[in-house]
């Protein structure tokens, strides 16, 4: 059986923000590792999302989700040196209910990690990258879409280019990797990271 695959997702900021840290963008959408990134241009973080093969009435446990059957986007070169989305980030309130739902949604699962106080990290494998739910979070009223990070072949030369705009580059939790998180001084609506790729 075919499990869902992350299409699209929507997000509130203008494209000219993104097309100034170094993104190609396209009829206002990024694509990047098989995904389409929308820039919406309403203002806000994340607005919507869309996953190929969803069974018609899944329940993601609040993250509501479009059915999509458009093929992947071409591949397209960005200045910044991004390739992919390595995974996006869900927060949510009742952690053990949210994941029960996506398990019987058909996306999948692969484990859970205990990031301390409390708090754990459910992955789900969404195709080209990660989902990445995280709770329980107290100050979340409904689960949501939060963030997203994205691969880069080269962090030093995209934190050249950015300059202030990137925080400093660190060790990343995941062995061998490294990651830097875009501030919030480049206008977007979103939390956002580079990492570079996966071994």
């Amino acid at each position: 059986m075919a499990r869902p695959e992350l299409d699209e997702i929507v997000l509130g900021d203008e494209p000219e923000a993104w097309r100034s840290l170094g993104f190609t963008v396209a009829d206002d959408v990024v694509a990047l590792g098989g995904v389409r990134i929308r820039l919406a241009g309403s203002g806000g973080g994340v607005i919507g999302w869309s996953l190929r093969d969803l069974p018609g009435g899944a329940d993601l446990g609040g993250l509501d989700a479009a059915s999509s059957d458009a093929p992947p986007p071409d591949p397209v070169a960005h200045p910044i040196g991004a390739t992919a989305v390595d995974h996006v980030v869900a927060l949510t309130p009742d952690f053990d209910r949210t994941v029960r739902a996506l398990r019987a949604a058909g996306l999948d699962y692969r484990s859970t990690r205990e990031a301390g106080g409390g708090f754990r990290q459910a992955f789900f494998v969404l195709g080209p990258c990660l989902l990445e739910l995280g709770g329980p979070a107290p100050d979340e009223e409904t689960p949501r879409l939060w963030g997203m990070t994205l691969v880069v072949d080269d962090i030093d030369a995209a934190a050249t280019r950015l300059g202030d705009l990137l925080g400093r580059v660190k060790d990343a939790v995941q062995p061998g990797r490294r990651i830097a998180t875009v501030r919030r001084e480049a206008g977007l609506g979103v939390p956002l990271a580079l990492m570079t790729p996966r071994a």
